[in-house]
């Protein structure tokens, strides 16, 4: 029989590392979130004390120590990602990872090898698979409601850019940012990407491309199956969070438009207007987090596959060191030229 609850230990206690601990400890009661691990100390009480964990450390180590948990939370930096995934998977701990596991593929290989050879569940961080609008595409698309998939387009725009310090380390645009977009054009057309070609630029900060970051892209994806695919990146966008999709199929086409805090529309002589769409990643995807944790839960408590497999994690990397390529060097890029696997 299954056990009644998974017992984890959350690794980084930064912005997403309290997103989890909160659903752990308030929304899903299939869990029991024991221990928490941050290189600053005072960051990890702060979340052990609001969160009630009752066991606080700076190394993760201990963490990976303690017998009494059975799966690891990694919400440390990227850099840290794929040697912890390895730490873990050899103390045979199941490994739940925010993306991207790694900037590079042979480093995201030996990671996934030892999550194999341990035989424990890995899980990406791919919250966006969980949005209730994406599952509602993906479904559309599965179920042949549009007919077969011809053209993809992806709208991703953050309200603002990150902090200069975070985009030096972030990997850049392509593997921090449109990263979830890769995945989930991957995900909506359950098709490997084959091909891809960039144009960009730095429109927003010349700080960004100081540091040798873009933060305005139009990507062109081709897809095996034939499908041709559009993600649109900014960095900025003054009104707020804009997440759309669109699919055209032989058959018809489906859109999704953002979420806003209300329903409200106020018309009057001049205009037709409603508030702004939700702000940021935190309140759009508030649900999705919920929903990816507890699918994480189920899958290692009643030994169901990893809800974002391995693969999953490491597809969008290459697509995104094919997309930096192309940009680089100005030409389409054939994924397999970056993959040397």
């Amino acid at each position: 029989m299954a056990p009644d609850t998974l017992t984890v230990g959350l690794i980084g206690a930064g912005r997403i590392g309290q997103v989890h601990a909160e659903n752990l400890s308030r929304r899903i009661p299939l869990a029991n979130l024991i221990a928490v691990a941050d290189v600053s100390e005072d960051a990890a009480k702060r979340c052990a004390q609001q969160y009630r964990i009752p066991k606080v450390t700076i190394d993760y180590h201990a963490i990976l120590e303690d017998s009494e948990v059975q799966a690891v939370l990694i919400c440390s930096a990227t850099n840290t990602h794929a040697q912890i995934i390895e730490e873990a998977a050899a103390a045979s701990k199941h490994i739940f990872c925010e993306k991207p596991i790694a900037l590079s593929l042979a480093t995201i290989d030996r990671a996934l090898d030892a999550v194999a050879r341990a035989g424990v569940k890995l899980s990406i961080g791919f919250n966006r698979r969980f949005d209730a609008n994406f599952q509602r595409v993906h479904r559309a698309i599965e179920q042949g409601e549009i007919g077969q998939p011809e053209i993809l387009h992806i709208i991703s725009r953050d309200p603002s850019p990150p902090p200069i310090a975070y985009i030096k380390v972030s990997g850049g645009i392509f593997a921090d940012m449109m990263i979830h977009d890769f995945d989930m054009a991957r995900f909506l057309i359950g098709s490997e990407v084959e091909e891809v070609y960039v144009a960009g630029g730095v429109m927003v900060d010349p700080a960004i491309g100081e540091a040798g970051d873009l933060d305005t892209a139009v990507v062109v994806l081709r897809f095996a199956n034939g499908v041709i695919g559009t993600i649109e990146n900014s960095r900025r966008a003054v009104y707020g969070y804009d997440q759309r999709v669109e699919v055209l199929g032989s058959g018809g086409a489906i859109r999704i438009d953002n979420n806003y805090p209300n329903t409200a529309i106020i018309s009057d002589a001049q205009n037709v207007r409603r508030d702004l769409p939700l702000h940021f990643f935190m309140e759009r995807y508030t649900e999705a987090f919920a929903a990816e944790m507890l699918a994480f839960v189920d899958a290692v408590l009643h030994d169901r596959p990893a809800p974002v497999t391995g693969h999953d994690g490491r597809a969008p990397v290459a697509i995104a060191l094919a997309a930096r390529r192309s940009f680089d060097e100005r030409r389409p890029v054939r994924v397999s030229e970056v993959d040397s696997a």
